[in-house]
């Protein structure tokens, strides 16, 4: 085993439904999941359809590089395929760019997704955290200040997990123009893109050094297979390619992948049930942040996260507890957005809260 293996802080999922059921002796259909930013609406139709269709060529290797699914990519974004790498998740681009940028330093806000850390510390890098203010707002100026001559990467995300933020364009410039010259990429989170109203992904054509990150597992419901993919210069592609997994996205998800993203009904149905769900989880009776994601960020304290998390798990709903979150202290809790129902089962269940403890 590697000596620093034991160092590195293990990423902590959401709650699964059979968890909850076995812990609370609940029936498992009573149970809405509503921890780990999955689509309620599930994938789109035309992508299972094309999983039942691949599945008879399963015993053949795909493309070692998607090469189908990033022309599939290149229609959606606008980007040549010579610009797009994909891999297994956004999880696994971020880990085939810390094979590539590592060892060295990585810049992490905080709180915010927990694997850029993880990723770059198994690829004995050294983080340096950076807290956001208490609205979660970056200080580009304090990022930047933060820089060396060990710095190769800087983690941004927009919307950002688990705040639900943007990035404002001028403070992603400043922080890509104070970085001209430096050996150092930016990378940029958008998996929660699809659900807000702002993209930075245009200033990739205009940034050498900004990388923009992206996954088919939040608005195109593809979670359980893994797609991800990064808009990048063509340089950088063709490294990319050099020290990536190959075959690292499976037959079904690249079939799945291009079937999803050819079906804008699923995804505007799947984007419009997630803004009118945001809107009502805003009067959850406790602070709730605004959000552009497909989830909303609650202030629960006086209450502490998991005593809240155990009472609505108690009542079949499961959220995250958001104190495995660096930097984010022990009173915050996030909720994924669901259909209609499960969110008034969450309101319910909060206001219920509210009543029995008196606060």
């Amino acid at each position: 085993m590697k000596d620093h293996a034991g160092t590195i802080n293990r990423y902590v999922p959401g709650r699964s439904i059979a968890e909850i059921s076995e812990e609370y002796n609940i029936p498992v259909d009573s149970i809405i999941k509503l921890g780990s930013n999955e689509n309620p609406l599930g994938a789109s139709p035309e992508a299972m359809r094309a999983i039942n269709e691949d599945a008879r060529g399963i015993s053949v290797y795909p493309a070692s590089d998607a090469s189908d699914l990033r022309d599939a990519i290149s229609e959606y974004t606008g980007y040549p395929a010579e610009r797009i790498v994909a891999g297994a998740g956004v999880d696994g681009v971020i880990d085939t760019l810390m094979r590539m940028l590592m060892p060295g330093e990585a810049i992490v806000p905080i709180p915010t997704f927990s694997y850029y850390a993880i990723s770059a510390q198994a690829h004995h890098g050294t983080v340096v955290f950076v807290p956001r203010d208490r609205d979660f707002v970056i200080d580009p100026e304090d990022i930047l200040s933060q820089t060396t001559d060990e710095t190769r990467v800087v983690f941004l995300c927009s919307p950002n997990n688990p705040s639900g933020n943007l990035i404002p364009k001028s403070d992603l410039q400043t922080i890509l123009e104070g970085l001209d010259g430096c050996n150092t990429t930016v990378f940029l989170d958008e998996a929660y893109i699809e659900f807000s109203k702002v993209s930075m992904l245009r200033l990739a054509a205009e940034y050498d050094n900004l990388v923009v990150g992206r996954t088919l597992s939040k608005a195109f419901g593809l979670a359980g297979l893994r797609v991800g993919y990064a808009v990048m210069s063509e340089e950088m592609g063709g490294e990319y390619m050099e020290c990536a997994t190959p075959f690292s996205v499976s037959s079904l998800a690249i079939a799945a992948g291009i079937a999803a993203l050819k079906d804008p009904e699923h995804l505007k149905r799947s984007v419009d049930l997630v803004k009118s769900g945001r809107k009502r989880l805003m009067e959850i009776p406790f602070r709730v942040y605004p959000s552009e994601a497909n989830f909303v960020l609650v202030d629960v304290s006086p209450h502490r996260s998991g005593e809240v998390c155990d009472f609505l798990a108690r009542r079949g709903i499961i959220v995250r507890d958001c104190s495995s979150f660096r930097g984010a202290g022990d009173f915050l809790v996030r909720v994924s957005i669901g259909t209609p129902d499960q969110n008034e089962r969450v309101v319910e269940a909060f206001f219920e809260l509210l009543e029995v403890s008196g606060a």
